[in-house]
């Protein structure tokens, strides 16, 4: 029952300066929870997980040589992208899915959860960032990634991809530059989603202690499959490998956040 990973750490140079997140990068369950009362197929869709996003954070962080964390766990049973006291931590309906494995949730089973993946994951991410300050003797670059749905509620969404983020613009813009420095893409600039959201992972981790830091989305038909995912890569790498080269991204500033005053 405990063998379970909440987290895989994909290693690589501590020294490189360049961190890697995956929250959302897998679908899977423990068996004791069987699907969460859901088909199958609610597994292949995005309720579940950011699709494409872990063969794409495999290929960057070997082309790159940096460490990676990987979510284990599917967010339908509990959202490593939300704070303990979110209450959409452990989400009753998704897009429409009715989620029978988490309503009714008793408080118990609620704490279990945080404590057998959500606090293992976030540790794992404390760990990780905290060696590559240690090995670099700098403030790590963290770079977080996802996907997003090509409609939404039937609209379409326009955004190849999207960089999401709260008051800290120091690796945000120089990381929408790169995106549209080729001129192929359309890239939103906090769309489809605003990035400030109180206690998520880049809140936690980089906004309260003044890391440098970026959320990039990726519309999901465009790394659904081995090739995009390549292309993807492809055109990320050198646009992480620049701003990681740039030492303004490696210095500590705390930035006042748009989701209200930090916790002291």
């Amino acid at each position: 029952m405990q063998d379970f990973p909440a987290f895989e750490i994909i290693p690589g140079h501590y020294d490189s300066g360049m961190v890697l997140l995956a929250d959302h990068a897998m679908n899977r369950l423990p068996d004791e929870y069987g699907r969460l009362g859901l088909p199958e197929e609610a597994f292949r869709r995005h309720i579940a997980y950011d699709i494409g996003i872990e063969g794409l954070t495999r290929r960057l962080a070997d082309r790159l040589g940096v460490p990676a964390v990987l979510g284990c766990f599917s967010r339908l049973l509990i959202d490593p992208n939300r704070g303990e006291d979110d209450p959409t931590l452990v989400m009753k309906i998704s897009d429409g899915a009715i989620i029978p494995g988490n309503h009714p949730i008793t408080a118990e089973e609620w704490q279990a959860r945080i404590e057998r993946f959500h606090r293992p994951y976030h540790r794992a991410v404390s760990e990780t960032i905290e060696s590559v300050a240690a090995n670099s003797g700098k403030a790590p670059l963290v770079l977080s990634l996802h996907s997003f749905t090509p409609a939404w509620k039937g609209v379409p969404r326009p955004w190849h991809a999207a960089v999401l983020w709260d008051t800290d613009d120091r690796a945000v813009r120089p990381l929408l530059d790169g995106l549209r420095a080729s001129g192929d893409l359309v890239v939103g600039d906090n769309e489809p989603y605003d990035g400030a959201l109180k206690g998520d992972t880049m809140y936690r981790h980089c906004m309260t202690k003044g890391i440098p830091h970026a959320l990039l989305e990726v519309r999901q038909d465009l790394i659904a499959g081995d090739v995009g995912i390549d292309a993807w890569a492809e055109r990320l790498a050198p646009i992480f490998a620049a701003l990681n080269a740039d030492p303004a991204l490696h210095a500590y500033q705390r930035f006042a956040s748009r989701t209200g005053a930090y916790e002291t």
